[in-house]
């Protein structure tokens, strides 16, 4: 007996169909504009030859991959970058000398400080999750709202933000300025010597200076030993089901803006807080609500808990909750193991 269509059964199995399909179609979608992104990084006035190489050389060793290999920064001077270290885990850009930027960002641990919310001056709490600054550098813009542009801007913010360091520069000038071996070091590396421009400057070159390759890197370089079975099989699920759509380009993410709650409302049945509304808050514009930049999936493994909210404390929960609300499916378990196989693989071998 034919099923009809007017049958629940078959509008339910065919609703599914449809959602999963505008799935497919927004992950190819937001491919093809990672991929427009990058052709235009390169000069539009090279020839279409040299155009295509550049960003074929730039894919690696194993073409047609999503991701790129990810490799350790060069051409940094090493002076700033020692002295965005220091300064990294100087307690003194906070107002009463008890934050530093590795508090919440301890590189230990991936990044992040592994709390919902970090702690600023004073007891004040955040009310976003505080992410890892290891591949901040290879972001497209900084912040979960994409507030900053560049890593100078966002190693400035924390510095004035009332509710993190709660500071002014005329205050870390005063006590930075007084610290004679610092001075003259920030001399010899900067014409200016100490100021605003030059801390953030250095702050953003020691950042520059974090990201270290994972295994999957030696993967993508040719290493076809790198990878376990299991891995390889979550990768190919990882790419079948769609996560590649947002998740790709060196980062594994961090280079584009993305709703959270594609596919089902996220926020459904909640009232938004600032935090929830997202690149909202930078332009104002309705259609920005709720929409936030994708983050990097690099050493994800390692700094729990997930999303803006740190709504999942398990890398499992979070893949579930990226299946249902992006990808509009269901995950089964046996799926989601795998995904997190490898997702596990892009954590850094060595320490940054």
């Amino acid at each position: 007996m034919t099923q009809q269509k007017d049958d629940p059964t078959f509008a339910q199995v065919d609703s599914k169909k449809v959602r999963r399909v505008a799935a497919i179609a927004l992950a190819a979608l937001t491919a093809a504009a990672w991929i427009a992104f990058r052709w235009q990084a390169v000069p539009s006035e090279a020839p279409l030859e040299e155009r295509l190489l550049s960003i074929s050389q730039e894919a690696g060793g194993r073409p047609g991959e999503p991701i790129l290999p990810l490799r350790r920064a060069e051409g940094l001077d090493p002076a700033k970058v020692a002295l965005g270290r220091q300064l990294f885990r100087d307690p003194r850009l906070s107002a009463d000398d008890s934050i530093s930027c590795a508090t919440c960002h301890p590189l230990e641990r991936g990044g992040a400080d592994g709390l919902p919310v970090s702690p600023g001056v004073g007891g004040a709490q955040g009310n976003i999750n505080a992410p890892s600054v290891l591949t901040a550098a290879h972001n497209f813009r900084q912040f979960w709202d994409g507030r900053a542009a560049t890593l100078e801007e966002q190693a400035g913010g924390p510095i004035t933000n009332p509710i993190e360091m709660a500071s002014t520069w005329e205050q870390v000038l005063a006590k930075l300025r007084a610290d004679g071996d610092l001075a003259r070091n920030f001399a010899q590396a900067y014409p200016a010597g100490l100021t605003p421009d030059t801390i953030r400057h250095a702050l953003a070159e020691f950042e520059r200076s974090l990201p270290a390759p994972s295994r999957f890197d030696r993967w993508l370089l040719g290493d076809d030993g790198a990878l376990a079975i299991n891995e390889l099989a979550g990768y190919r699920l990882f790419k079948k089901h769609g996560c590649s759509g947002c998740h790709q380009g060196r980062n594994v993410g961090g280079n584009l803006f993305q709703r959270f709650g594609v596919m089902t409302a996220y926020f459904a049945g909640k009232t938004p807080s600032k935090a929830d509304l997202g690149r909202f808050n930078v332009t104002g514009r309705d259609e920005d609500r709720h929409v936030f930049k994708v983050p990097s999936l690099r050493n994800v493994a390692r700094t729990a808990p997930y999303f803006h909210d740190a709504s999942a404390t398990r890398l499992e929960d979070a893949v579930r909750v990226m299946g249902r609300h992006q990808l509009g499916m269901e995950l089964p378990d046996s799926d989601i193991t795998q995904i997190v196989a490898f997702l596990r693989t892009l954590d850094s071998e060595s320490a940054p």
